[in-house]
């Protein structure tokens, strides 16, 4: 009989496995990078904030549940409708806030602080070439 893994341990995998991607493919990948610093500036300047790892830090658990189905929603159609390169975007984004509730694991907290860093580079970058409106 064998038994089904944790959702913990679940999402180490898929965590691990996105962050292994992103350092193989995304971080070279302009437009991927792009919609992550775009989708972290929106959300940064929705709820107020300077920084993506400032939105999480400052986020109620409804806030989280409810950014955390938007997410996984926004995700789906993206990559129902061909639009990869936003879904990968919203990906990284969502496995960025559960490593959040994860972070007693150590190679979670790790890889979190690594992908925040990331992210938080990529809207810098975004705030500084977006148009000014």
């Amino acid at each position: 009989m064998t038994t089904e893994p944790s959702k913990e341990a679940q999402f180490k995998q898929r965590f691990i496995s996105v962050v292994a991607d992103l350092q193989q493919n995304g971080i070279d990948d302009p437009e991927a990078m792009a919609h992550i610093g775009g989708l972290a500036v929106e959300l940064s300047d929705a709820l107020k904030q300077k920084s993506w790892v400032a939105v999480k830090q400052s986020m109620t658990p409804a806030i989280y549940d409810e950014l955390l189905a938007s997410f996984q929603k926004r995700g789906n159609e993206y990559h129902k409708d061909g639009r990869t390169k936003l879904a990968y975007a919203i990906q990284l984004l969502s496995v960025s806030l559960v490593a959040f509730t994860q972070r007693n694991d150590a190679d979670i907290a790790a890889g979190e602080k690594l992908v925040d860093q990331l992210i938080d580079q990529a809207a810098t970058r975004y705030r500084q070439v977006r148009p000014k409106h």
